[in-house]
């Protein structure tokens, strides 16, 4: 069996804006799924969901994104209609509670972050990256299985960072846990960073489950 772990944020890694209250968390929460079972459960399943509520073409799939669903925003104009959001909310949420996956959440104070460490910190988004993946390495040991990561794209420049430190990650550790810890538990020292617009389903799953800062 092989696992993935598929990681969404909310909030944003600069600090210049943690005394803004509505900028002061960022929060990773990473949703891990066998991957035979995205393909032959998960996958078909919300397809399933998207077409009986949004009918779209094939060459353009719709693709869930919680803020544009809680406002019904388009391709999801359809949820204005109490009657199909309630259809819609329910038919979700039986799949979430009936699903076979765990999550992992991690969130950031940054202004906390900054006060404790005023001369030297940790890029927030890459603390917290270090602090999820430590636990899905004690998940995928614990197990005895391998699993790797995916990553909702960032950005050019923010994904390369991205990636140099998971590959830091794999080679060194963090000071509580040991490289070997990592090596044992990852499939690949490559992180894989893909845009929500592919359609993952793991992707969508990590965004819909996101711990609101």
């Amino acid at each position: 069996m092989k696992y993935r772990i598929y990681i969404d944020e909310v909030g944003n890694p600069d600090l210049g804006s943690s005394e803004n209250p509505n900028h002061r968390f960022l929060s990773l929460t990473g949703v891990i799924l066998e991957l035979d079972y995205v393909a032959q459960v998960v996958q078909p399943e919300l397809e399933t969901i998207k077409r009986r509520y949004f009918p779209y073409h094939p060459d353009e799939p719709v693709v869930l994104h919680r803020k544009e669903i809680v406002n019904a925003r388009p391709p999801f104009e359809a949820l204005l209609d109490p009657a199909v959001r309630a259809g819609f909310d329910a038919d979700l949420l039986q799949r979430l509670e009936a699903w076979d996956y765990a999550v992992i959440s991690v969130c950031l104070d940054k202004r906390e972050h900054l006060n404790k460490y005023t001369e030297w910190h940790y890029e927030p988004y890459h603390y917290c990256l270090a602090a999820l993946l430590e636990r899905y390495s004690f998940f995928l040991n614990r197990r005895g299985v391998h699993g790797d990561v995916m990553a909702e794209s960032r950005g050019g420049k923010a994904d390369r960072k991205l990636k140099d430190s998971f590959h830091r990650l794999w080679k060194q550790g963090t000071d509580p846990v040991k490289p070997e810890t990592f090596q044992r538990a990852l499939s690949s020292r490559q992180l894989k960073v893909k845009p929500k617009a592919n359609n993952i389903a793991g992707l969508q799953l990590a965004d819909l489950l996101l711990t609101a800062a």
